[in-house]
C-alpha cells in the first residue's frame, strides 16, 4: 500500500462567500465520510544516527519511492536542524510501524550547519518536478533580533539549493510583520507544481490581533510560481480559540499549521489545518476546505475591504474518536486505500517533551 501513488481526488464544491473571523462556518454536508484509520505513537526521545528524533512539524508522502520525509522543528538546539525519511503501512486495519530510514542536516548556502537558534523550521514538501524539499522557517522577532522567515530549497541529502522571495508585509520589521513563532508555517505545491502556496500561522502585526475565545483574527495565504515570482495573497479567517484557559483567562492559541492542495492539480483549493491550544484543557485540531476563487488579491495590501478566502468545516479531529489529541502540525496526503478512499496522514509536534506526544495518524476520506 505504501507504494501506491497518490490520485487526484474530486474536492466537494465550494462556493466562495466572505467569512468575517471567528463567523460560524458551515459544516461540510460529507463531513461524516471523514473517518479515523488509526495511529501509532514513537517512543519519546528516540535516538536515530546519532540525533533525538522529536519535534516533527511537517510530513510529505513521496509515492516514487514510499517514503515520508519528516521535518523537526529543533532550532539546531539539541541536534543541526534536520529532517528525516521514514516508512509505515497504512491500510483499513491503521497505521503500520514506523521504521525511519534516514536523517540529513540542513545545510546553509556554503555547506555549513545552522548555528543554534539560527532557523525554526516548520514545513516541507517534496518537489514533484524534482524531488527535491522546499521548507519553511519562521525567522525570529525579540527585543534585538529581527530575522525574516523563509522559503528554501534542498537537495534530498540536506545540501541548500536557493531560497524564495517572501512578500515584504511577510518580513521583520519594528512595527509590522509576522509575530514570533507565529510566521510562515504551512507550505504546499499546487497546479501540478507550477505554484507554491505558503501561509502565515497568525496575523500579521498590521492585521490585527490574535484569536480570542470571542473573536477570530485573519491570516493570509500567499501564491508565487515555483522558481518565485510572487502572484496573490489572501486573507484566510481564522476560527475564535475554542476554550477558555484555566486556571488563568487567555492562554490560548489558535491559527494555520499545515496547508495542502486539497487535488494536485488544482490551483485554487486547499486543506487548511487550524490548531487550537488551551492551557489547561489541551488541543483542538480542525481541518477546513478552503477556496481561494472570488477573494480579493491583497499581494502586499491592507486587508481593509477585502474579500476572503470561503471555508468551510471538512472535519474536527475531536468528532473521529481520536484520543489523545496532541498537538498536530503537519498533514500529507498518503497511499490509496483497496476501497479507493484517499488518506490523510498527520503528524503531531512533541516540543521534544515527555508530557507530549509524536503521533503519526491516519484518516481515510471517500
Amino acid at each position: 500500500m505504501a507504494n501506491a501513488v497518490p490520485q487526484p481526488i474530486t474536492p466537494l464544491p465550494i462556493t466562495p462567500q466572505p467569512i468575517a473571523p471567528g463567523a460560524p462556518v458551515p459544516v461540510a454536508p460529507d463531513a461524516a465520510a471523514v473517518r479515523l484509520l488509526g495511529q501509532q505513537i514513537i517512543p519519546f526521545d528516540i535516538d536515530f544516527q546519532g540525533t533525538t528524533i522529536g519535534g516533527l512539524s511537517g510530513i510529505d508522502f513521496q509515492p516514487k519511492t514510499g517514503e515520508y520525509v519528516l521535518i523537526s522543528d529543533d532550532r539546531s538546539e539539541r541536534d543541526p536542524g534536520r529532517f528525516y525519511t521514514a516508512r509505515f503501512g497504512v491500510d483499513e486495519g491503521g497505521v503500520g510501524p514506523v521504521t525511519f530510514t534516514g536523517t540529513h542536516p540542513l545545510r546553509t548556502s556554503d555547506g555549513s550547519l545552522y548555528p543554534p537558534k539560527s532557523l525554526d523550521p516548520e514545513e516541507i514538501r517534496v518537489d514533484p518536478w524534482t524531488g527535491d524539499y522546499y521548507w519553511t522557517q519562521e525567522g525570529e522577532r525579540t527585543d534585538t533580533v529581527l530575522a525574516d522567515p523563509s522559503v528554501r530549497i534542498t537537495h534530498p541529502d540536506g545540501t541548500f539549493v536557493a531560497e524564495l522571495p517572501i512578500p515584504e508585509n511577510e518580513r521583520m520589521r519594528p512595527s509590522t510583520g509576522p509575530r514570533q513563532n507565529l510566521a510562515l508555517e504551512g507550505a504546499t505545491f499546487a497546479a501540478g507544481g507550477a505554484l507554491f502556496v505558503t501561509s502565515v500561522e497568525g496575523p500579521l502585526l498590521q492585521d490585527g490581533p490574535v484569536a480570542t475565545v470571542t473573536t477570530g483574527a485573519t491570516s493570509r495565504i500567499t501564491v508565487q510560481a515555483r522558481f518565485g515570482p510572487l502572484l496573490t495573497q489572501y486573507a484566510y479567517p481564522m476560527e475564535p480559540v475554542f476554550a477558555q484557559s484555566q486556571p488563568d483567562p487567555g492562554q490560548g492559541m489558535n491559527g494555520i499549521a499545515s496547508i495542502l492542495a486539497a487535488d494536485p492539480l488544482d490551483p485554487t483549493k486547499f486543506l487548511v489545518l487550524e490548531r487550537s491550544f488551551v492551557v489547561g484543557v489541551g488541543n483542538r485540531i480542525r481541518i477546513y476546505e478552503a477556496d481561494t476563487d472570488g477573494a480579493t488579491n491583497i499581494l502586499d495590501a491592507p486587508l481593509d475591504g477585502a474579500r476572503p478566502v470561503a471555508k468551510r468545516l471538512l472535519v474536527d479531529l475531536a468528532d473521529l474518536g481520536l484520543d489523545p489529541i496532541d498537538n498536530i502540525e503537519g498533514m500529507t496526503w498518503g497511499p490509496r486505500l483497496s476501497s479507493g478512499a484517499r488518506t490523510l496522514i498527520l503528524v503531531s509536534d512533541n516540543n521534544f517533551s515527555d508530557k507530549q506526544l509524536t503521533q503519526i495518524v491516519a484518516l481515510a476520506l471517500r
